[in-house]
């Protein structure tokens, strides 16, 4: 899939969510472009989970285990993990925007910071992943694919 076709089937639901949720549209269609490889990861083939969002204690529904790598002590490594498993992409983008929501570690992105650059910081900041160039990642997708004008009210 090319990156305007995934653009193009998950900017609606980005933007509904943002409406409701203050989570820019342009954050969520940048990372769910950088966790899931623009919709080619076994991850969202198996799963529809766009983001990346691991099961842990709290979650209910259904799960898949696959590696992922994450870096760790300096240096990257493969490791087992539990992912959370979802119907549909929309199911997807709407727990993702929950998982932000109703997480603690992520409300200084909800309460300190007016722009995507900002959040995308405070989100990465947080512990979102492992990946020490996550925040800069993600803000060069917003760039590079003009994906700030989902931002738009």
């Amino acid at each position: 899939m090319t990156p305007d076709t995934f653009i193009k089937m998950i900017a609606p639901a980005a933007q509904a969510s943002s409406k409701i949720t203050r989570i820019p549209a342009s954050f969520t269609v940048a990372e769910a472009a950088l966790e899931s490889g623009w919709g080619a990861s076994s991850l969202v083939t198996e799963a529809c989970n766009l983001f990346g969002v691991k099961a842990d204690a709290s979650w209910l529904g259904d799960t898949v285990m696959m590696p992922t790598r994450e870096y760790l002590n300096g240096q990257w490594v493969t490791v087992p993990a539990k992912w959370r498993k979802y119907p549909t992409w929309l199911a997807s983008i709407n727990d993702h925007a929950q998982f932000l929501l109703k997480n603690p570690r992520y409300q200084g992105a909800f309460v300190n910071c007016s722009d995507v650059e900002a959040f995308t910081n405070a989100i990465a900041k947080a512990g979102y992943a492992t990946d020490p160039q996550y925040a800069s990642k993600i803000l060069a997708i917003i760039k590079v694919h003009n994906l700030a004008q989902f931002d738009a009210s």
